[in-house]
Protein backbone atom coordinates (compact mmCIF):
# COMPACT_ATOMS: atom_id res chain seq x y z
CA UNK A 1 0.00 0.00 0.00
CA UNK A 2 1.55 3.39 -0.90
CA UNK A 3 2.41 5.36 2.08
CA UNK A 4 -0.05 8.33 3.07
CA UNK A 5 0.87 11.75 4.05
CA UNK A 6 -1.33 12.68 7.12
CA UNK A 7 -1.20 16.42 5.69
CA UNK A 8 -0.52 18.13 3.07
CA UNK A 9 1.84 21.28 3.92
CA UNK A 10 4.94 21.42 5.21
CA UNK A 11 5.92 24.94 7.02
CA UNK A 12 6.82 26.78 3.63
CA UNK A 13 6.33 23.37 1.67
CA UNK A 14 3.36 21.95 0.11
CA UNK A 15 3.00 18.58 -1.66
CA UNK A 16 2.56 18.56 -5.32
CA UNK A 17 1.33 15.18 -5.83
CA UNK A 18 4.81 13.36 -4.20
CA UNK A 19 6.75 16.56 -5.15
CA UNK A 20 7.20 19.05 -2.70
CA UNK A 21 7.42 22.56 -3.88
CA UNK A 22 7.24 26.36 -2.19
CA UNK A 23 4.11 26.85 -1.08
CA UNK A 24 3.49 30.13 -2.88
CA UNK A 25 4.28 27.71 -6.07
CA UNK A 26 1.74 25.12 -5.87
CA UNK A 27 -1.57 27.02 -6.54
CA UNK A 28 0.01 27.84 -10.41
CA UNK A 29 1.42 24.50 -11.02
CA UNK A 30 -2.56 23.28 -9.51
CA UNK A 31 -3.63 25.66 -12.35
CA UNK A 32 -1.98 24.28 -15.00
CA UNK A 33 -3.37 20.81 -14.01
CA UNK A 34 -6.83 21.95 -14.54
CA UNK A 35 -5.96 24.41 -17.49
CA UNK A 36 -4.66 21.42 -19.21
CA UNK A 37 -7.43 18.67 -18.61
CA UNK A 38 -10.50 21.10 -18.78
CA UNK A 39 -12.37 20.55 -21.63
CA UNK A 40 -11.97 17.14 -21.04
CA UNK A 41 -12.51 16.76 -17.66
CA UNK A 42 -16.03 15.11 -16.88
CA UNK A 43 -15.04 12.68 -19.35
CA UNK A 44 -12.45 11.79 -18.13
CA UNK A 45 -14.18 11.80 -14.79
CA UNK A 46 -16.77 9.09 -16.03
CA UNK A 47 -13.91 7.07 -17.73
CA UNK A 48 -12.02 7.03 -14.62
CA UNK A 49 -15.24 6.08 -12.17
CA UNK A 50 -16.98 3.68 -14.32
CA UNK A 51 -19.89 6.66 -13.61
CA UNK A 52 -19.44 6.16 -10.28
CA UNK A 53 -18.81 9.67 -9.50
CA UNK A 54 -22.34 10.82 -10.53
CA UNK A 55 -23.81 8.59 -7.52
CA UNK A 56 -21.40 10.13 -5.22
CA UNK A 57 -22.53 13.54 -5.76
CA UNK A 58 -26.37 12.64 -6.09
CA UNK A 59 -25.51 10.58 -2.33
CA UNK A 60 -23.75 14.87 -1.65
CA UNK A 61 -26.90 16.55 -2.74
CA UNK A 62 -29.42 14.00 -1.06
CA UNK A 63 -27.18 14.77 2.30
CA UNK A 64 -27.38 18.67 1.58
CA UNK A 65 -31.21 18.42 0.93
CA UNK A 66 -31.74 21.50 -0.63
CA UNK A 67 -34.60 24.40 -0.24
CA UNK A 68 -35.95 26.86 -2.31
CA UNK A 69 -34.16 29.88 -0.65
CA UNK A 70 -30.90 27.95 0.49
CA UNK A 71 -28.41 29.14 -0.74
CA UNK A 72 -24.67 27.47 -1.85
CA UNK A 73 -21.13 28.28 -2.13
CA UNK A 74 -19.39 25.47 -4.45
CA UNK A 75 -16.15 25.74 -4.16
CA UNK A 76 -13.78 24.34 -6.92
CA UNK A 77 -16.64 23.70 -8.75
CA UNK A 78 -15.59 24.27 -11.97
CA UNK A 79 -17.69 22.29 -14.37
CA UNK A 80 -20.79 22.90 -12.87
CA UNK A 81 -21.70 19.16 -11.47
CA UNK A 82 -22.53 19.97 -7.96
CA UNK A 83 -24.19 23.54 -8.85
CA UNK A 84 -26.53 21.92 -11.93
CA UNK A 85 -27.65 19.01 -9.10
CA UNK A 86 -28.15 21.56 -6.68
CA UNK A 87 -30.82 23.51 -8.61
CA UNK A 88 -32.83 20.79 -10.37
CA UNK A 89 -32.99 19.61 -6.30
CA UNK A 90 -34.68 22.71 -5.72
CA UNK A 91 -32.15 24.62 -4.53
CA UNK A 92 -31.72 28.54 -4.04
CA UNK A 93 -29.05 30.33 -5.68
CA UNK A 94 -25.79 28.96 -5.81
CA UNK A 95 -22.12 30.88 -6.29
CA UNK A 96 -19.41 28.39 -7.95
CA UNK A 97 -15.88 29.60 -7.63
CA UNK A 98 -12.48 27.94 -8.77
CA UNK A 99 -9.13 28.91 -9.15
CA UNK A 100 -8.77 27.96 -12.70
CA UNK A 101 -10.55 30.33 -15.03
CA UNK A 102 -10.48 27.28 -17.97
CA UNK A 103 -12.88 25.11 -15.80
CA UNK A 104 -14.80 28.47 -14.55
CA UNK A 105 -15.55 28.46 -19.08
CA UNK A 106 -16.12 25.00 -18.94
CA UNK A 107 -18.78 25.40 -16.54
CA UNK A 108 -20.64 28.45 -17.93
CA UNK A 109 -20.61 26.69 -21.24
CA UNK A 110 -22.31 23.67 -20.01
CA UNK A 111 -24.59 25.85 -18.28
CA UNK A 112 -25.61 27.87 -21.49
CA UNK A 113 -26.01 24.40 -23.57
CA UNK A 114 -28.51 23.64 -20.64
CA UNK A 115 -30.52 26.47 -20.86
CA UNK A 116 -29.40 27.08 -16.87
CA UNK A 117 -29.53 31.03 -17.78
CA UNK A 118 -30.08 32.39 -13.87
CA UNK A 119 -29.85 31.77 -10.50
CA UNK A 120 -25.96 30.65 -11.12
CA UNK A 121 -22.96 32.61 -10.86
CA UNK A 122 -19.46 31.81 -11.20
CA UNK A 123 -16.18 33.49 -9.63
CA UNK A 124 -12.80 32.67 -10.08
CA UNK A 125 -11.16 32.69 -7.07
CA UNK A 126 -8.92 31.02 -3.98
CA UNK A 127 -10.58 28.72 -1.57
CA UNK A 128 -7.97 29.81 1.07
CA UNK A 129 -9.12 33.95 0.37
CA UNK A 130 -12.95 33.07 -1.07
CA UNK A 131 -14.31 36.57 -2.69
CA UNK A 132 -17.28 35.97 -0.21
CA UNK A 133 -18.83 38.31 2.43
CA UNK A 134 -18.88 36.30 6.53
CA UNK A 135 -21.97 35.01 7.33
CA UNK A 136 -23.26 34.80 3.26
CA UNK A 137 -24.07 31.54 2.24
CA UNK A 138 -26.46 29.26 3.98
CA UNK A 139 -24.32 26.16 2.34
CA UNK A 140 -20.98 25.16 1.00
CA UNK A 141 -19.70 22.30 -0.90
CA UNK A 142 -16.27 20.88 -1.94
CA UNK A 143 -16.19 18.19 -4.26
CA UNK A 144 -12.88 16.47 -4.80
CA UNK A 145 -11.15 19.88 -4.55
CA UNK A 146 -9.80 19.74 -1.05
CA UNK A 147 -6.83 17.61 -1.73
CA UNK A 148 -5.44 20.30 -4.04
CA UNK A 149 -5.37 23.57 -2.21
CA UNK A 150 -1.83 24.46 -0.12
CA UNK A 151 -3.07 24.58 3.26
CA UNK A 152 -6.54 22.86 3.92
CA UNK A 153 -6.57 24.57 7.40
CA UNK A 154 -6.82 28.01 5.79
CA UNK A 155 -9.34 26.58 3.24
CA UNK A 156 -11.50 24.67 6.30
CA UNK A 157 -11.34 28.67 8.19
CA UNK A 158 -12.74 30.26 5.09
CA UNK A 159 -15.26 28.04 4.51
CA UNK A 160 -16.84 28.85 8.17
CA UNK A 161 -16.39 32.58 7.68
CA UNK A 162 -18.66 32.31 4.79
CA UNK A 163 -20.91 30.29 6.50
CA UNK A 164 -24.37 31.72 8.01
CA UNK A 165 -24.67 30.75 11.68
CA UNK A 166 -26.97 27.32 11.03
CA UNK A 167 -25.22 26.47 7.93
CA UNK A 168 -23.20 23.12 6.99
CA UNK A 169 -19.88 22.34 5.07
CA UNK A 170 -20.31 19.57 2.68
CA UNK A 171 -16.69 17.82 1.62
CA UNK A 172 -16.74 15.01 -1.19
CA UNK A 173 -13.17 13.62 -1.83
CA UNK A 174 -10.96 10.51 -2.46
CA UNK A 175 -10.23 8.88 0.34
CA UNK A 176 -8.52 5.96 2.39
CA UNK A 177 -9.85 2.99 1.61
CA UNK A 178 -11.23 0.91 4.26
CA UNK A 179 -11.07 -2.72 2.32
CA UNK A 180 -7.75 -4.72 2.86
CA UNK A 181 -8.29 -6.32 -0.79
CA UNK A 182 -9.73 -3.34 -2.27
CA UNK A 183 -6.81 -1.22 -1.25
CA UNK A 184 -4.75 -2.90 -3.08
CA UNK A 185 -6.35 -3.09 -6.60
CA UNK A 186 -7.64 0.67 -6.16
CA UNK A 187 -3.67 1.20 -5.57
CA UNK A 188 -2.92 -0.39 -8.75
CA UNK A 189 -5.60 1.17 -10.81
CA UNK A 190 -4.49 4.58 -9.81
CA UNK A 191 -0.78 4.78 -10.76
CA UNK A 192 -0.87 2.37 -13.85
CA UNK A 193 -4.77 3.11 -15.66
CA UNK A 194 -5.56 6.71 -14.41
CA UNK A 195 -2.13 8.02 -16.02
CA UNK A 196 -3.08 5.72 -18.94
CA UNK A 197 -6.26 7.03 -19.54
CA UNK A 198 -5.17 10.25 -18.98
CA UNK A 199 -2.46 9.74 -21.82
CA UNK A 200 -4.93 8.13 -24.18
CA UNK A 201 -8.23 11.10 -23.59
CA UNK A 202 -6.64 14.32 -22.09
CA UNK A 203 -3.33 13.96 -23.62
CA UNK A 204 -1.95 14.61 -20.32
CA UNK A 205 -0.35 11.83 -18.97
CA UNK A 206 1.46 13.87 -16.43
CA UNK A 207 -1.87 15.37 -14.75
CA UNK A 208 -3.64 12.46 -14.30
CA UNK A 209 -0.33 11.44 -12.28
CA UNK A 210 -0.68 13.95 -10.16
CA UNK A 211 -4.05 13.64 -8.81
CA UNK A 212 -3.15 9.76 -8.26
CA UNK A 213 -0.61 11.40 -6.11
CA UNK A 214 -2.50 13.82 -4.51
CA UNK A 215 -5.22 11.49 -3.36
CA UNK A 216 -2.34 9.53 -1.44
CA UNK A 217 -1.41 12.73 0.24
CA UNK A 218 -4.98 13.74 1.46
CA UNK A 219 -5.83 13.43 5.34
CA UNK A 220 -7.35 10.17 6.36
CA UNK A 221 -11.12 10.23 7.23
CA UNK A 222 -10.61 11.21 10.94
CA UNK A 223 -7.52 13.23 10.66
CA UNK A 224 -10.04 15.77 8.48
CA UNK A 225 -12.36 15.25 11.02
CA UNK A 226 -9.90 16.84 13.49
CA UNK A 227 -9.34 19.47 11.08
CA UNK A 228 -12.79 20.46 10.90
CA UNK A 229 -13.06 20.75 14.69
CA UNK A 230 -9.72 22.53 14.75
CA UNK A 231 -11.34 25.86 12.37
CA UNK A 232 -14.34 25.98 14.38
CA UNK A 233 -16.88 23.50 12.77
CA UNK A 234 -19.08 21.57 14.95
CA UNK A 235 -21.10 18.12 14.95
CA UNK A 236 -18.64 16.70 12.43
CA UNK A 237 -19.41 13.54 10.81
CA UNK A 238 -18.41 11.36 7.76
CA UNK A 239 -19.57 8.64 5.70
CA UNK A 240 -17.59 5.83 3.78
CA UNK A 241 -18.34 5.94 -0.13
CA UNK A 242 -17.61 2.32 -2.30
CA UNK A 243 -15.44 1.15 0.84
CA UNK A 244 -13.83 4.31 1.05
CA UNK A 245 -12.62 5.08 -1.84
CA UNK A 246 -14.36 8.48 -1.22
CA UNK A 247 -16.39 9.87 1.78
CA UNK A 248 -18.46 12.94 2.28
CA UNK A 249 -17.18 15.06 5.66
CA UNK A 250 -19.76 17.16 7.19
CA UNK A 251 -19.96 19.91 9.56
CA UNK A 252 -22.01 23.14 10.66
CA UNK A 253 -21.16 26.50 11.70
CA UNK A 254 -23.29 27.22 15.09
Amino acid sequence: MTQRSSDNLYGDNASFGYRDVEATDKPSLVRGVFESVATRYDLMNDLMSGGVHRLWKSTLIDQLRPRPGRTLLDVAGGTGDIAFRFLEAGGGHVTVCDLTEGMVRVGRDRAIDQGILSGIDWTVGDAQRLPMPDNSVDAYTIAFGLRNVTDIASALSEARRVLRPGGTFLCLEFSTVALPVLDRLYDTYSFRVLPALGRWVAKDEESYRYLAESIRRFPAQEVLCAKMREAGLSRVSYRNLSGGIAAIHQGWRV
